[in-house]
């Protein structure tokens, strides 16, 4: 868990991330990290007893910040919560690392032709009041633009806006001036 979670931390400053002053200030007082917080030790936590206090906690924070990212959600290390409230995510979506998502986002299923839930790569961001739904792959150094409906596979270095969605692929990462502190580069 505390990997996990060092990584998340990392993802908002820095190196200045291992302080404990930084540690316990952030967890105390910044509701993302409040919730990644619980999120982590709810997935993590040894004995497993101890996981449904976690999780009894990160349903109070789910309450109290209108984030609903079930813990058993699959989200790999770096995962930065921007802005909270209204962020809901389905359980079987799975996420890649250094992950930035903002208000308003939902990432869920569907049934039809799409059936099944997202599967996100890699240095992705999922700006305000975008929606990603259904059994689609979005690939690496994705940008969801805010407001875009995304129901479609995306390849890799692209920027989906609109509603419809319409990709816009790039030759580079659109995401890297937004995945501030990579955790590949983490010491």
């Amino acid at each position: 868990m505390n990997s996990y979670f060092d990584k998340d931390l990392y993802r908002y400053y820095g190196p200045e991330s291992r302080k404990i002053s930084v540690k316990f200030r952030s967890v105390l007082c910044t509701p993302g990290i409040q919730y990644t917080y619980l999120m982590r030790k709810a997935q993590y936590c040894n004995p497993a007893f101890f996981r449904k206090f976690w999780r009894g906690a990160l349903h109070i924070c789910k309450i109290i910040t209108a984030i609903q990212i079930p813990a058993d959600t699959e989200i790999g290390p770096g995962f930065r919560i921007l802005h909270f409230g209204n962020i809901v995510v389905n359980p079987a979506a799975v996420i890649g690392k250094n992950f930035n998502v903002a208000q308003g986002v939902l990432i869920g299923s569907s049934g039809g032709a799409k059936n099944g839930s997202p599967v996100i790569g890699d240095n992705c961001c999922a700006f305000a009041n975008s929606i990603i739904i259904g059994g689609i792959r979005i690939g690496n150094n994705v940008l969801i633009a805010p407001g875009a409906f995304v129901n479609f596979d995306v390849p890799d270095n692209s920027i989906v806006m609109g509603n419809p969605g319409k990709i816009r692929p790039r030759t580079s990462s659109p995401t890297s001036k937004y995945i501030l502190y990579d955790i590949d580069q983490m010491k």
